[in-house]
């Protein structure tokens, strides 16, 4: 290939590439819109909020609507720390339980192993409203309904987190754990000395998707947690609207806004770790 000619397939390399760029950045602009509409609007007062034409730009940052938010007669506060609860829970919950099975199923051999997981795998194809009645007759013998800890406890374990863990465990050579098990080190030493450290990408991974997930159930917290001192977030978001929609949108933004601003700044600090730690986990089947 002449000069002439790999001067030529760079610059039209480079101008692939910034096509591309120009492609994706686009589209992230069109994907975060509505979220500044969203603070944009919280901003507002609200004879602002619906002003037309629009402006995308708050006349000034007004943060009354947020302290209006906290003083109506929704207890915002007692339910942030709900949802605050339930989110950490059931986060730090899946990590031990997924990460415990997930070794039991990609390095020990045992009968029955494939086959049980085979079923776990089963259960990501049944939504939680096939569930939720059994479930809701059980909670209501023991006393876990309109108790926060209730919904916490359904998802201390869940099929995609074991399927995760484990694919990423695949992924990683035995040599290090079958020295340690030559010198007579135990599963759950080699678990937690050898696997465990090389797991850090699939657990913030892991991490990151459960806690957004949990942070945003509906239907079963609309199920199981009726009064507003138990409620979180995505079902007082309903509550809000029907007691501050009446011609009050900045209101119902502000409190938006608030109820998003925890998983937002989650992902955006480690949004590197979801992506390292799904693409390792198919790396082997």
């Amino acid at each position: 290939m002449s000069a002439a000619s790999a001067l030529q397939t760079r610059a039209a390399k480079r101008w692939i590439d910034a096509a591309i760029i120009a492609v994706m950045a686009a589209l992230a602009g069109g994907m975060l819109l509505p979220f500044f509409w969203l603070f944009s609007m919280s901003f507002r007062p609200v004879a602002e909020a619906y002003k037309l034409p629009p402006s995308f730009l708050p006349p000034s940052l007004d943060f009354a609507n947020y302290a209006r938010v906290l003083a109506s007669r929704v207890p915002f506060l007692q339910i942030y720390a709900n949802s605050l609860l339930v989110a950490v829970v059931v986060t730090i919950g899946q990590l031990v339980t997924c990460t415990l099975a997930a070794f039991a199923f990609a390095r020990l051999s045992f009968r029955g192993r494939d086959a049980l997981f085979f079923i776990l795998l089963v259960g990501l194809m049944f939504p939680a409203q096939v569930t939720i009645l059994p479930i809701y007759l059980g909670y209501a013998r023991t006393g876990l309904i309109n108790r926060p800890i209730g919904l916490a406890l359904m998802y201390l374990t869940s099929s995609f987190g074991v399927f995760l863990m484990r694919q990423f465990m695949l992924s990683q050579p035995k040599a290090l754990e079958e020295a340690a098990l030559m010198d007579g080190a135990g599963y759950f030493k080699i678990f937690w000395r050898i696997s465990l450290p090389q797991l850090r990408p699939a657990l913030s991974a892991l991490g990151i998707i459960t806690f957004t997930q949990t942070w945003n159930y509906y239907f079963q917290a609309r199920v199981l947690l009726g009064k507003e001192q138990s409620m979180t977030l995505p079902v007082a978001m309903d509550v809000l609207r029907g007691y501050l929609a009446a011609g009050n949108l900045s209101l119902v933004m502000a409190a938006m806004s608030m109820s998003i601003l925890p998983v937002v700044l989650l992902f955006l600090i480690a949004q590197r770790f979801v992506i390292e730690g799904i693409t390792m986990s198919g790396i082997k089947n």
